[in-house]
């Protein structure tokens, strides 16, 4: 039985990882798939890809992406879901901000530096016109910091996936005041190098067993219903997210990976270019 360890962010992307390993799917091929949730976020899973504390990460595609370009070790091998990620703009629901261009020059929080929090904080800054270099920031780990410092006044918006955080907006914690979707595939399946070097046909079977899931998810009898209990959603939100998300079961390829980095680099996210082979791996 060959160990693994894969981590993620406890959201609702990550169910089907957590089905197969629920129905012995991985075990059935001999690999014994520990997944770890991490709720701090990108940041924190590509400083556990570099120290070797994770194997596998299923991780925002801008936030590894500018990683592997300052020296992470590890390979996109995967794209795992290609429709964008719509990130909430988030305040808190008693401040005095009304809409997105209120918040100019105001502290955003981020779950760490690196993050997605944090890079797609200079996105929504660049559509907007300000600029980016006028970004300053409050960093709060976890989605329970983001309440805390917003409540608080300690930073002043909070960008995260905006059906996660769709609950706390209906308590009236948060008033989302605008979306900013990525304008690129959401999350990426990324392997550690020296993992992948020396276990190429262990990765192909983990990626064959997910691909066979995410391509029938939707279909789950009920999967609405467990989503919404699992994650503390309304059944509309779960159905409503259901239609947007679509899963990918093909690599990311060199003209995709040209434009992301692209695009990175013009937003001044990262100050230096990767190649593909660099960063990508056809399995």
């Amino acid at each position: 039985m060959k160990t693994v360890k894969i981590v993620g962010v406890p959201e609702h992307f990550n169910l089907p990882w957590h089905l197969c390993i629920e129905n012995g799917e991985f075990e059935a091929e001999n690999i014994d798939l520990q997944w770890k949730d991490i709720p701090e976020g990108t940041g924190k899973m590509c400083q556990m890809l570099r120290d070797g504390e994770a194997d596998i990460a299923v991780i925002l595609t801008e936030g590894i992406v500018k990683d592997i370009v300052a020296g992470n070790p590890s390979k996109i091998v995967q794209i795992y879901v290609q429709s964008p990620l719509i990130w909430g703009i988030h305040v808190a629901a008693k401040s005095n901000y009304q809409n997105v261009k209120d918040l100019k020059d105001k502290k955003v929080a981020i779950s760490r530096i690196g993050s997605g929090s944090q890079l797609m904080a200079y996105v929504n800054a660049h559509e907007n016109g300000w600029d980016t270099d006028d970004l300053q920031f409050e960093i709060i780990n976890t989605i329970d910091g983001a309440v805390e410092a917003l409540t608080n006044g300690t930073a002043d918006y909070f960008m995260w996936e905006r059906f996660m955080t769709k609950p706390l907006v209906d308590k009236g914690i948060f008033r989302r005041v605008g979306d900013c979707p990525t304008p690129w595939p959401s999350f990426v399946i990324t392997v550690r190098d020296e993992f992948l070097k020396k276990n190429p046909k262990v990765v192909e079977k983990i990626l064959e067993v997910i691909n066979k899931t995410t391509q029938d998810f939707t279909q789950i009898p009920n999967i609405d219903k467990t989503l919404s209990a699992l994650f503390n959603q309304k059944i509309e939100d779960i159905q409503e997210w259901l239609k947007l998300t679509q899963w990918s079961q093909k690599n990311l390829n060199e003209k995709a990976f040209i434009k992301i980095q692209n695009q990175l680099f013009d937003l001044g996210i990262i100050d230096k270019k990767s190649t593909f082979v660099e960063t990508v791996k056809a399995l």
